[in-house]
C-alpha cells in the first residue's frame, strides 16, 4: 500500500489531535491540509478562494486555542472547509452541498465545533460580543474568537457590533481576514514584529503603567499622551479607525507566515486585559491554488475540477441561465434608455452585472456587502430622475427590508428590483433560499410585482420595469437555466397585472406564479393523456393582481390551484383574499394553494428539493386528482 501524502492530517481527527503536533509540524500540516482542500472541492464543487487563503490561520486558531471549548465563530461560512477538515467532518467532506450531506457554511446542528451557522457575512462580531457578554455573565473563561474577512467588513452591521463592543469592555478577539489588500499595506517582518510586541504583557502593562501616569497630569496633557500613542501605532500598523471604535489594534501579520501568526494569537490567548482586540492578518484569496491566477476571483466558487488541469466540470447548457438573461436585456434597455443604472451588493458576477459594468462602467455601482445602503443609494438616484435596477439575491434582499419600505415604497421612488435566485437554490441551501420575496414585497402598498415563467418572460419584465415610472417594481426569477423558449428580439412591456392562459381545459385550473409553469404545463399534459383537460394560467403579477383572470377561472372551473416557489403568505394569499371579498368562494369552489413547506429545507439538488417541498409536476397531479376526490396510481401519475 503506497504511503499517504497527508500523514500529518491522518493523524488529526480532531483538534486537540492536532495540538499533539509540534510548532515545527504545522507548516507541513498546513501544507497537507490545504491539498485535502482542494481535492474535495474538485470532487464536489464549492466555494474554494475563501478557504486555501485561511489555511494557516485555521491551523494556527485550532492549535492555539482550545476549541470547541473556545467559541471560534466564522464569518462568512464558506471560509470554513479547512475548519471542517480539521474538526471530524474530514470523511464527510465529499458529501458536502450534498442531500443529506454537509453543508457548504458552518451550522450549529452539523457541529460543536460550530457555535454558529454563517451562510450570509458580517454576522460574527454581533454574536460573538453576545456569546462574551454570556460568558461574563454565567461566569465562564473561555475566548471568543470572530474571523471576519471575504468583503465582510464592507457591512454596516459589522461596525455597529464593533462600536457595541468597543463600549461593552467585553473581552473577545477579532480577527480581520483582509484578503484582497483594501486595508493594509503588504506586511513583513517588521509589521510582525510590532504585532508581537503590542500584544504582549510587557508591552500592555507598559501602556497601563503610562496610562496611569497620564492620568497623574492635567485633562489636556493626558488626552494629547493618549492620542500621540494611539496614532502614532496606527500610522505604523493602520489602525486608528479600529481603536476610535475602542478595539485594541494588532496588526497587520502576514497569514501564511506561522512563525508570525502563532506568537501573537498566543499572546492574545493569555492576555487576562479586558476589552476587544482586534487582530488583523492579511491573506491572499486563493492562496497555494495549483492554476495559477487566470480566474480574477481565483476560484471564489466552482464546479468540480481537474485537480492536474484545473478545468472545471460543466454540463452542457440547452438554455441560457436566467442570471445572463436579465443581463443581457438590462443591457439592451440600458442602450435604449441613458438613464438606465444599475447596482448591486457585492455580486457582479452572481447578479450577471459584471457583464453590464463591462458595457457601462460608468452606470454601474457595486457597493459592497451592503444591501441597506445599496436600496437607499438606489432611492436617491431614482429621486433625482435614473432609473436604477437594484440585482440583489432574494435572500440578500432580506437584510434591505426597512429601506425597502420606508426609503422607497414610502416615498413611491421608481426603483426597480431585480430578485435573482428566487426560490430554491440547490447546493447552497436554506441560508440561499429565496423562499419570503412574494410575502414581504406584496405586502407593500404600491409596490408591483412580478414573477419570470421562462426566459422570454423575463425579458420583457426587464422592459416593463424599465417603462414604470410610477413607483418601485420587482422581477424575480430563480437560479439555473431557462427552459429553453424561443427568445424575443427584445423586450415590450407588459400590460400591468395581466396574466395569461397557456392552455384551455375543464373543470380545474391550475394558476402558476413563476417559474412551477413548466411543471403545471407537464402536469397537464400527463392528465390530458388520462382524459382530465385542465386549464392552465400564468399570473404574471401578484401586484396588481390579475382579477379579471382569477374571476374566469373560478367561476368556469370547480377547482383552482395555485403553485408558487415562495412561502404561505405570498401570491395565493392574495388570490385567496380577492376570491373571499369578491364572494367567488360562496358557490362551491374549490381552492388548493401549494407553497413551499413551513421549514427551511436542507441542500440537495434543486429538482430534489422542488420534489421534497411538493412543487414539483407529479404532486401537482396528486393534487388535481385529491381536490377531484379520486386516488392517484402509484407510478401511473408520474409526469
Amino acid at each position: 500500500m503506497a504511503d499517504s501524502d497527508t500523514p500529518l492530517l491522518d493523524r488529526v481527527e480532531e483538534p486537540a489531535d492536532l495540538r499533539r503536533l509540534t510548532e515545527r509540524q504545522l507548516r507541513q500540516f498546513a501544507d497537507e491540509l490545504r491539498r485535502e482542500t482542494i481535492a474535495v472541492v474538485s470532487d464536489t464543487g464549492g466555494h474554494l478562494g475563501a478557504g486555501l487563503g485561511v489555511v494557516e490561520l485555521t491551523t494556527a486558531l485550532h492549535y492555539v486555542f482550545d476549541t470547541p471549548r473556545d467559541r471560534l465563530i466564522w464569518d462568512v461560512g464558506h471560509q470554513a472547509y479547512p475548519h471542517k477538515i480539521i474538526t471530524g467532518r474530514r470523511a464527510r467532506m465529499r458529501s458536502l452541498r450534498q442531500a443529506d450531506g454537509l453543508s457548504g457554511f458552518t451550522k450549529r446542528s452539523e457541529s460543536v465545533y460550530d457555535p454558529f451557522g454563517a451562510g450570509h457575512s458580517s454576522t460574527s462580531i454581533s454574536a460573538g460580543l453576545g456569546m462574551a457578554v454570556a460568558r461574563d455573565q454565567t461566569g465562564g473563561d473561555h475566548h471568543v474568537v470572530a474571523v471576519i474577512g471575504d468583503g465582510a467588513m464592507s457591512a454596516g452591521m459589522a461596525y455597529e457590533a464593533m462600536n457595541n463592543a468597543g463600549a461593552s469592555q467585553a473581552r473577545m478577539i477579532v480577527i480581520l481576514n483582509d484578503n484582497d489588500m483594501s486595508i493594509a499595506p503588504a506586511v513583513g517582518a517588521l509589521s510582525a514584529y510590532l504585532s508581537r510586541l503590542i500584544s504582549s504583557k510587557p508591552y500592555r502593562n507598559l501602556r497601563d503603567l503610562a496610562r496611569q501616569v497620564a492620568e497623574r497630569f492635567p485633562r489636556t496633557l493626558e488626552n494629547t499622551a493618549r492620542r500621540a500613542e494611539e496614532y502614532a501605532r496606527g500610522m505604523v500598523t493602520g489602525g486608528t479607525l479600529f481603536e476610535e471604535l475602542g478595539f485594541f489594534y494588532v496588526g497587520p501579520v502576514d497569514g501564511h507566515n506561522l512563525e508570525h501568526l502563532l506568537p501573537v494569537l498566543k499572546n492574545l490567548r493569555d492576555s487576562d486585559k479586558p476589552g476587544p482586540v482586534l487582530l488583523h492578518v492579511v491573506t491572499e484569496k486563493g492562496h497555494g491554488h495549483p492554476f495559477g491566477t487566470q480566474s480574477v476571483e481565483k476560484y471564489h466558487a466552482v464546479q468540480k475540477f481537474d485537480v492536474v488541469t484545473g478545468t472545471q466540470s460543466k454540463a452542457k447548457s440547452n438554455a441560457p441561465s436566467y442570471t445572463s438573461v436579465f443581463a443581457k436585456a438590462l443591457i439592451d434597455e440600458a442602450t435604449r434608455d441613458e438613464r438606465v443604472v444599475a447596482i448591486t451588493a457585492a455580486m457582479p458576477s452572481g447578479t450577471g452585472l459584471d457583464k453590464f459594468a463591462e458595457r457601462f462602467p460608468d452606470r454601474s455601482f457595486d457597493v459592497g456587502i451592503a444591501e441597506q445602503h445599496a436600496v437607499t443609494f438606489a432611492a436617491g438616484l431614482a429621486a433625482d430622475g435614473l432609473k436604477p435596477f437594484a440585482a440583489i439575491y432574494s435572500t440578500f434582499l432580506q437584510r434591505a427590508y426597512d429601506q425597502i419600505v420606508h426609503d422607497v415604497a414610502v416615498q413611491k421612488l421608481p426603483v426597480r428590483f431585480a430578485i435573482d435566485r428566487a426560490g430554491l437554490v440547490g447546493a447552497d441551501g436554506a441560508t440561499h433560499a429565496g423562499s419570503f420575496d412574494i410575502g414581504f414585497l406584496a405586502a407593500l402598498p404600491g409596490m408591483v410585482t412580478m414573477a419570470a415563467a421562462d426566459e422570454a418572460e423575463l425579458v420583457h419584465m426587464v422592459a416593463t420595469a424599465r417603462a414604470y415610472d410610477e413607483g418601485p417594481i420587482a422581477l424575480r426569477y430563480p437560479r439555473g437555466e431557462g427552459v429553453g423558449v424561443t427568445m424575443p428580439e427584445e423586450g415590450v412591456p407588459l400590460e400591468l397585472g395581466r396574466g395569461r392562459i397557456l392552455r384551455e381545459g375543464g373543470g380545474v385550473a391550475l394558476l402558476s406564479y413563476g417559474t412551477r409553469l413548466a411543471e403545471c404545463l407537464a402536469a397537464a399534459d400527463a392528465l390530458d393523456s388520462r382524459g382530465l383537460r385542465v386549464t392552465v394560467a400564468d399570473a404574471r403579477f401578484v401586484k396588481p393582481l390579475d382579477t379579471d383572470l382569477i374571476t374566469r377561472l373560478a367561476r368556469e372551473h370547480s377547482a383552482l390551484i395555485t403553485i408558487e416557489e415562495g412561502a404561505v403568505g405570498g401570491f395565493a394569499s392574495h388570490v385567496m383574499q380577492f376570491l373571499a371579498t369578491a364572494g367567488l368562494l360562496d358557490h362551491g369552489l374549490k381552492l388548493r394553494p401549494m407553497v413551499l413547506p413551513d421549514v427551511f429545507l436542507d441542500h440537495a439538488t434543486p429538482a430534489a428539493q422542488y420534489s421534497q417541498a411538493g412543487l414539483d409536476s407529479a404532486r401537482i397531479i396528486d393534487t388535481v386528482l385529491a381536490t377531484l376526490g379520486q386516488a392517484p396510481a402509484e407510478g401511473t401519475w408520474r409526469a
